[in-house]
């Protein structure tokens, strides 16, 4: 019978988030020795989990904070912002929560908050979240993984390139999305909103049929990339395909997300089957 005889091990606990902290000359290999992502999404959300969740490099781990979504009412303009003012009164707790963990990068798993506005507002967003989540953290939002996942999709602002967003926001969610790609040097051809009733399950039960009707709809020969946002609206399995099909980008929000804050921390690992965004970027 062979005998497996483990050597003596002394941590030393105050430098367990020194990623080149070695015992025995070898690496320690802790959990999320590579990166700790903490993630800030709505009550309501069951889309965003579930796409991290196929997103794991070895040595990072996804910490998830819910913020109260006491009004989940989207049926029209009004209550829609209603929703979204309500949203701004609970997030700051579910970051003071997350931050506890002491996470290396902390995103946003919310986008519509992230458009209002357009590119000054966004800012403004960046700046009032960043103060709450530290400048010793890193910050992805969703707006802002967009246009960096254009950019290294060969799709920059600013280029005369032409887009559609395909969301499931009411009108005036929809206009500050238009907004927020105009401002950042888009031709936006077309903005389809799906107006999703409400944020408990309209969004995330968006068929897939529904989901490839609404590509067809704003597809055309003039148009450069597609961008589906609203994170309860997984499509990270099927516009992967879709992709191919049109040999186009068209991106999901939440694998834009993923990938950025992934990238952010230095996590360079490569995805088949995720899209061109994570097999080449």
């Amino acid at each position: 019978k062979l005998l497996m005889t483990m050597p003596e091990i002394t941590l030393d606990r105050s430098r367990t988030r020194d990623r080149d902290q070695r015992t025995n000359g070898h690496l320690d290999n802790y959990i999320g020795h590579r990166a700790k992502i903490g993630v800030i999404i709505p009550s309501t959300n069951t889309a965003v989990e579930y796409d991290c969740q196929r997103i794991i490099p070895r040595g990072v781990t996804w910490h998830f904070s819910r913020f109260m979504i006491e009004h989940a009412d989207l049926s029209d303009d009004e209550n829609f912002m209603k929703f979204l003012d309500m949203l701004r009164q609970t997030i700051g707790a579910s970051i003071a929560s997350v931050k506890t963990c002491k996470p290396d990068h902390v995103m946003m798993g919310m986008s519509a908050e992230t458009f209002w506005g357009g590119i000054k507002g966004n800012d403004g967003f960046v700046d009032r979240i960043q103060e709450m989540v530290g400048e010793e953290n890193g910050l992805t939002t969703g707006a802002n993984a967009v246009i960096a996942a254009l950019e290294a999709l060969a799709v920059p602002g600013g280029q005369g390139k032409n887009i559609s967003v395909i969301t499931p926001y009411q009108p005036i969610g929809d206009k500050n999305v238009r907004l927020f790609f105009e401002d950042s040097g888009y031709n936006v051809k077309h903005v389809l909103g799906l107006r999703c009733e409400n944020a408990h399950d309209a969004i995330a039960l968006v068929s897939e049929h529904d989901v490839m009707d609404a590509v067809r709809e704003v597809d055309g020969d003039d148009i450069d990339a597609i961008i589906q946002v609203g994170t309860n609206l997984s499509t990270a399995t099927t516009f992967p395909v879709i992709e191919k099909w049109l040999a186009k980008p068209v991106l999901p929000i939440n694998v834009a997300t993923a990938w950025h804050a992934l990238r952010s921390c230095g996590v360079r690992d490569q995805y088949d089957h995720m899209g061109l965004l994570f097999e080449e970027h």
